[in-house]
């Protein structure tokens, strides 16, 4: 099937945080579907949620919900991708996939579309969404490679708990209300108390000492970037605000860049947007982030403690680039045909 005449796409995980935002932007971008199906848990199914004026109904997640489907994209968990995107793929459709299952799967693309659009169209049904934390930081972090090369990484990140879904919001929340009231904080989501609090730990810890979400970015920027020498290291800590991760990244060049060449880069990089003016109190904040496509940069500065580094700030949206536009983009090369 052509699916550039027809396109009958399916969000598996609609009742979701993501899989909400992705309805939102499919109908933002006026995406060119012609038929729309909400999958979700049997606990979700017979929610409904608006769509260009109209309600749809959330139906339950089978393996034969995909007849028909030309894209289907993906956000309710590893363990449902790996159950049902080959039922997915055995429909004939194609799957865009916003969790950690396939990502490190080298016969699977992960793509982000203003870095490797190429990627998409070596898939053999399935495509691979990175890591949030990844997809920002690379947005910035690839025109500086594409100029002077790029020797090291070092990244941390700032993390909002919208990242652990909206059980975690809501426990937030509810931490604070409890916390400004006085009364004892009984953790569920996190292993500590996230409100007025900072966690230096986002998913399993691995053998090595690091969090997965800390070798997610590794892995991953080895392979968007199609360049196995970079090195990487990661500290991801979660923080108790609602939307947005916040980064600070020190990058090691192999050439001399200056800070006001890397604003030059960074003023005309597809999905950047510059905000770096700390003599107006300038630069990105999650709070300015949230609900927004870009992925924002400042605090750009000399790394004076090495010949060739450079110091940055980046914020975005993790709902949104992170996961849910990333995932659209995609499938709008995708049917458009080319990258």
């Amino acid at each position: 099937m052509d699916i550039r005449k027809r396109v009958h796409v399916a969000i598996v995980g609609a009742s979701g945080a993501v899989g909400e935002t992705m309805l939102s932007i499919l109908e933002e971008r006026q995406f060119p579907l012609t038929e729309l199906t909400l999958l979700a848990s049997r606990r979700s199914a017979g929610q409904t949620r608006i769509f260009r004026g109209r309600p749809l109904s959330i139906k339950e997640l089978t393996p034969e919900s995909f007849e028909g489907v030309d894209i289907a994209l993906f956000s309710a968990g590893a363990s449902v991708s790996a159950e049902f995107a080959p039922h997915a793929v055995k429909a004939g459709a194609v799957v865009i996939d916003n969790t950690s299952y396939f990502r490190r799967d080298s016969e699977i693309p992960l793509v982000v579309p203003e870095i490797n659009p190429q990627e998409i169209f070596r898939h053999k049904g399935i495509i691979s969404n990175p890591n949030c934390s990844t997809i920002q930081m690379l947005l910035a972090i690839k025109p500086i490679h594409d100029k002077v090369g790029v020797k090291r990484i070092v990244v941390s990140t700032y993390q909002s708990v919208s990242g652990a879904g909206r059980s975690a919001i809501n426990e937030m929340l509810e931490q604070t209300r409890l916390a400004l009231a006085g009364e004892n904080i009984t953790p569920r989501k996190f292993p500590h108390q996230i409100a007025f609090n900072a966690i230096p730990h986002i998913d399993i810890f691995m053998d090595n000492g690091y969090t997965k979400e800390e070798m997610k970015m590794v892995w991953e920027t080895k392979k968007i970037m199609g360049d196995d020498s970079i090195a990487v290291t990661s500290t991801c800590v979660r923080l108790p605000f609602v939307s947005a991760h916040a980064e600070a990244v020190n990058v090691e060049t192999r050439s001399k860049i200056t800070a006001a060449e890397v604003r030059e880069l960074l003023r005309c990089a597809p999905g950047v947007e510059l905000m770096d003016d700390p003599s107006q109190n300038i630069y990105p904040m999650p709070i300015k982030g949230a609900g927004r496509d870009p992925s924002y940069v400042g605090r750009i500065r000399e790394d004076e403690s090495i010949p060739n580094g450079i110091n940055m700030w980046v914020v975005s949206d993790n709902l949104r680039k992170g996961a849910a536009l990333n995932a659209v983009q995609i499938a709008e090369v995708l049917i458009g045909g080319k990258a």
